[in-house]
């Protein structure tokens, strides 16, 4: 327990530190997570299940070789790539906005040195200094963000990629 309440009096000198703006970088970056875990289940457990049963159906087909079969196993396709592809420009809506709130973080940090430099004046080093922390701790925050988020998307584009391509192989056309 006390272990716990030393973490959370950290984050909350880190947001003490960096600014409201750590808070929205905090959530941005849960629900990329959030959807990426989620499509990393749908890869490993539910799509292969779908796949199967697509394979199954194809195979069963007595005509697998006239054009309107050629249709039937395209809009197949198309449908398990349009699952597969669920919530991936989301995830990477999600990737490209984590700098851009850091940069508001940015922002809103260096509207506070200037108003600390207009009301104190340059003297007081200390005061401009937590402005400077709230400049530039946010957009750290949000380019860390966005590096975790491009990593696993890219990886998990890559592995949609494969299973999709495994699925128009599995089901061969004559």
């Amino acid at each position: 327990m006390l272990v716990l309440m030393e973490i959370w009096e950290s984050i909350r000198d880190f947001v003490g530190t960096g600014g409201q703006v750590l808070y929205v970088v905090a959530i941005a970056l849960f629900l990329m997570w959030v959807l990426m875990i989620e499509r990393y289940w749908f890869l490993l457990a539910e799509f292969p299940r779908l796949s199967s049963e697509i394979v199954a159906k194809w195979d069963a087909r007595q005509d697998t070789t006239s054009w309107y079969a050629h249709r039937i196993r395209e809009a197949w396709i198309s449908e398990a790539s349009e699952k597969l592809d669920q919530r991936m420009l989301l995830i990477k809506t999600l990737v490209a906005v984590c700098p851009l709130i850091g940069l508001l973080g940015t922002v809103t940090g260096m509207i506070a040195v200037f108003e600390t430099m207009a009301s104190q004046g340059t003297g007081n080093a200390r005061l401009m200094a937590s402005g400077i922390s709230m400049a530039t701790i946010p957009t750290m925050a949000g380019m860390v963000a966005a590096l975790s988020g491009v990593f696993f998307s890219s990886r998990l584009e890559a592995r949609a990629r494969m299973v999709k391509a495994k699925l128009v192989d599995s089901m061969p056309h004559h």
